[in-house]
């Protein structure tokens, strides 16, 4: 079994920063990648970052260059720094490793 909690969300103004931190424990494989995934109501849940053991990553096109995404040398906690946030990105922030989802973080952009 795999646990994901993700924390750091919370209310923020357009242009703003916030970093949400996921932590993972349970039988983490390092040869697995973890991620970002968001949702925002009515609409369907995407990718937003994902990084791997080698610290590969890869980015929404919607967040190149705003967000950036990391993770401890144990890659049993990842993060994600969100900069220049837009009210588009308002949505709930889950963390990812294979099918393990985290309870979701609420991230609001006010305008």
């Amino acid at each position: 079994q795999v646990q994901l909690v993700e924390s750091g969300g919370g209310l923020v103004q357009a242009g703003g920063s916030l970093r949400l931190s996921c932590a993972a424990s349970g039988s983490i494989f390092r040869s697995n990648a973890m991620g970002w995934y968001r949702q925002a109501p009515g609409k369907q849940r995407e990718l937003v970052a994902v990084i791997t053991t080698g610290g590969s990553t890869n980015y929404a096109d919607s967040v190149k260059g705003r967000f950036t995404i990391s993770g401890d040398n144990a890659k049993t906690t990842i993060y994600l720094q969100m900069n220049s946030l837009k009210p588009e990105d308002t949505a709930f922030y889950y963390c990812n490793y294979r099918w393990f989802w985290g309870q979701g973080t609420q991230v609001t952009v006010s305008s």
